[in-house]
């Protein structure tokens, strides 16, 4: 018997999220305790999805279909490969640690916060397990409320203008891929993404579809000069709202890339390819430098996701170059492998780090690296997490920061020196403004009185952290579990990309 274990993935945290909104404030420790079981009860129900995989196929796993929408010819249809199994696995890890980060931190309408992260887990498993591409969109579009009112009840001073700039930039280049995809349903008669995979496009159809896929994607992953939204966003959500929106929001558009963009218009994407490649290697060193000036800690560490995130889009689209330059389709694999763990690292050693912030902004109200210096002396086990997770951040071997990297590197280089050679500068970038940091927040002499009166972790902040670190080392070290499920379903991928729809 086949149990629906996909919609219980995502149906659970969605009607959890609702009991605790119906649990209330006045008895907030039940809605805490509520949430945390619903988050656990979900990701416990991952490892039978994970250990039930079968790691040689390709195909779409644990399926679930019945008709939605008959007169549109959309279908509720599930189902997990190597691509997103993955992800679906981080989000239900991240939010299970980001309901126990705000456990007394949060005192505003708890149970409203904790609902609204329950049931945006929910919408993003839900993105990454549609097989319908109308499913999809409606998930990827529901999820931006939540988010938004995480920032505009729970977020800074800020905080209205950090949500309507999130929102807007992220719903408008939504409506470029709803186009997109309402155009190939007129073509197919289907929503169903395979029935998209083998649609025949012309050379100018499929331009347009990458196009408007793209302006979706690039703004969700972000890319230069899209991004502008991120930081803003980053510095005035809430420590937990900062953790989803770089361990999981901020993949979706690399998702994207890789579910839409490759497969459906391999054509177009290897034209346009250094239009991307081109993006992704200015992120790179552009946005590594501004990372090198920031004074407050949330946006530098903000600056560092999209910097990281250029890893992810230059992994997916150099292999076409990889191609062009060797005649081989050695390499490719490589490529989208790299940013698939890079994905899975930046989720784990970003949400890590915007919690390193978070528990200092809990003890002294401020996120100015000047108001710092010497907090190893006051926080000796604080330092050493937070040390960890900064190394990682810059691709220390050992880490899982260095697995992603070094995989595109070496896919890059394949293509073209010059690209490797652009591409390794944001590790030379990364260490310095994340040495800088730690520089002058953990190391030295106490700096003030704020920085004498702290106190190290209690035992909710290290188990957190704790986990993290286990995590950020495991996969740094032993890799295998997580790149032995991706390589069928990108080694699929990378044949959908090789074959001309002209």
């Amino acid at each position: 018997m086949n149990l629906p274990l996909l919609s219980f993935l995502t149906w659970l945290p969605i009607l959890g999220g609702i009991a605790v909104m119906l649990v209330g404030d006045r008895r907030a420790s039940a809605a805490r305790w509520l949430a945390l079981g619903v988050a656990i009860a979900a990701f416990l129900a991952c490892i039978p999805l994970y250990s039930g995989f079968d790691v040689t196929s390709a195909a779409l796993q644990f399926p679930e279909r019945m008709a939605w929408i008959p007169s549109l010819h959309s279908d509720y249809h599930l189902g997990v490969d190597g691509i997103s199994l993955p992800l679906i696995l981080l989000t239900t890890f991240s939010t299970v640690l980001v309901i126990i980060a705000g456990w007394t931190v949060i005192e505003k309408r708890p149970s409203q916060y904790y609902a609204a992260f329950l049931i945006m887990e929910g919408l993003m498993i839900g993105v990454f397990s549609a097989a319908d591409a109308l499913l999809f969109y409606v998930f990827w579009e529901a999820m931006l409320i939540p988010m938004f009112l995480i920032i505009g009840v729970w977020g800074g001073a800020r905080r209205i203008y950090a949500t309507i700039k999130f929102f807007l930039y992220t719903f408008l280049g939504s409506v470029f891929m709803l186009a997109a995809l309402i155009y190939m349903y007129l073509k197919s008669g289907s929503y169903d993404l395979a029935a998209l995979y083998a649609l025949p496009l012309s050379s100018a159809e499929q331009t347009a579809i990458f196009l408007a896929f793209f302006a979706a994607f690039a703004v969700k992953v972000p890319m230069v000069p899209v991004h502008t939204w991120l930081p803003d966003a980053h510095v005035e959500a809430p420590t937990g709202g900062s953790v989803i929106l770089a361990a999981i929001m901020l993949k979706m558009g690399g998702y994207g890339f890789l579910r839409f963009s490759l497969p459906i218009t391999p054509d177009a994407a290897h034209d346009l390819d250094m239009l991307v490649i081109g993006l992704s290697l200015g992120a790179v060193v552009y946005i590594g430098l501004i990372a090198l000036v920031q004074t407050d800690m949330k946006k530098l560490i903000a600056y560092s996701s999209i910097a990281h995130m250029g890893f992810v889009t230059l992994g997916a689209f150099i292999g076409y170059e990889i191609v062009s330059a060797t005649g081989s389709h050695d390499g490719v694999v490589l490529g989208l492998s790299g940013a698939m763990v890079q994905m899975i690292s930046h989720g784990l050693v970003s949400g890590a780090l915007f919690l390193c912030v978070g528990v200092l902004y809990d003890r002294l109200h401020t996120r100015d690296i000047g108001a710092y210096g010497g907090v190893i002396n006051t926080m000796p086990v604080f330092g050493a997490f937070m040390v960890l997770f900064a190394m990682a951040n810059s691709g220390l071997p050992g880490t899982s920061g260095f697995v992603g990297e070094f995989m595109v590197v070496l896919a890059a280089f394949k293509a073209n020196f010059w690209y490797a050679f652009l591409a390794a500068t944001t590790l030379i970038l990364g260490a310095a403004y994340t040495l800088w940091l730690v520089k002058r927040v953990i190391f030295g002499a106490v700096a003030n009185e704020g920085v004498a009166s702290l106190k190290d972790l209690n035992g909710r902040e290290f188990l957190v952290l704790g986990v993290l670190a286990v995590a950020v080392l495991a996969m740094g070290l032993y890799p295998k579990p997580l790149t032995d499920v991706m390589e069928p379903s990108l080694r699929h991928l990378a044949q959908l990309m090789s074959v001309s729809k002209l």
